[in-house]
């Protein structure tokens, strides 16, 4: 039997330069990446005289927490925090329950006309969603539902990306572990939600991060369909700040607001990242 070619044990001495080249790269990527991001946060707590210092300092001689309170005490940030988590977090539930069922019977049923709804929904991937904006404000604004979470959450539920991912993985599954379940008296609802899902949580974490992320991010949409600090996102509010500011906001407090954009991202990439590596791995290795 083959031994693993991945152990320790079958690493070759010549193999050792190459794993060093290949983390002293992944290493300066990840400094030039991080180097921004590093700055943005110590600038957040730099004191304004401190900031415009030549030669410029990594870190502060006297780091504060003054422009986070001002930013907090100016601005609706708690409002437009809110928003956005909300709006994100109902986005991603509903996303991942729609693409799920639509990827199911795509996946796993042959029945006619399947290709043609494959085919279809795959074409949405060459329309921009900008192209939607003008027919879908009208409509909600028809029904009353501008200026609202729903329309913020609702249309952006379903995708045609979370639809194709989910019906790779879904396919992946053996259909030998139906036909068994079947056999056991499980209906396909009982297999899908018992078996099915539990076997594809990378696909649906892989989904879920790319949802909430472009969500979270989103900005045109809500600049859009919101018209007030009750529904109004973080990207759409901080846009106002700036623009309403003017050259007088300070740069430490713009900094501030980039970092309290940017960390709930992060923080949710972090939490899930074990899922999306084996997601995009799995997605990688399929045959």
């Amino acid at each position: 039997m083959q031994g693993n070619p991945f152990s320790r044990a079958a690493w070759k001495p010549a193999d050792f330069g190459g794993r060093a080249g290949l983390y002293i790269l992944l290493i300066i990527v990840a400094v030039l990446w991080g180097a921004p991001l590093m700055w943005m946060i110590v600038t957040s707590i730099k004191p304004e005289s401190e900031i415009y210092a030549y030669p410029p300092k990594w870190w502060p001689d006297a780091p504060t927490v003054e422009a986070y309170g001002a930013l907090f005490q100016r601005f609706p940030m708690l409002d437009w925090f809110r928003n956005s988590t909300v709006v994100a977090l109902i986005t991603t539930l509903l996303t991942l329950a729609i693409d799920a069922l639509a990827a199911y019977p795509l996946a796993r049923m042959d029945f006619t006309g399947r290709r043609v709804i494959m085919s279809v929904i795959f074409a949405t991937f060459l329309l921009p969603y900008e192209l939607l904006f003008v027919p879908l404000f009208l409509g909600l604004n028809n029904f009353g539902l501008v200026d609202s979470w729903f329309s913020l959450s609702v249309p952006a539920s379903a995708n045609a990306f979370g639809v194709f991912l989910l019906t790779q993985f879904f396919q992946a599954v053996p259909q030998e572990l139906e036909e068994a379940a079947v056999l056991d008296g499980c209906s396909r609802l009982g297999f899908f939600f018992r078996i099915l899902l539990p076997l594809t949580k990378p696909g649906l974490a892989t989904v879920a991060i790319f949802t909430f992320v472009a969500s979270w991010n989103n900005f045109f949409w809500p600049l859009i369909a919101t018209n007030s600090d009750e529904t109004r996102t973080l990207p759409v509010g901080l846009a106002t700040l700036v623009g309403g500011a003017g050259m007088s906001m300070k740069q430490s407090v713009l900094m501030a607001s980039s970092v309290v954009a940017t960390l709930p991202t992060a923080l949710f990439f972090l939490v899930m990242q074990r899922h999306f590596v084996r997601g995009i791995a799995a997605t990688g290795v399929k045959g």
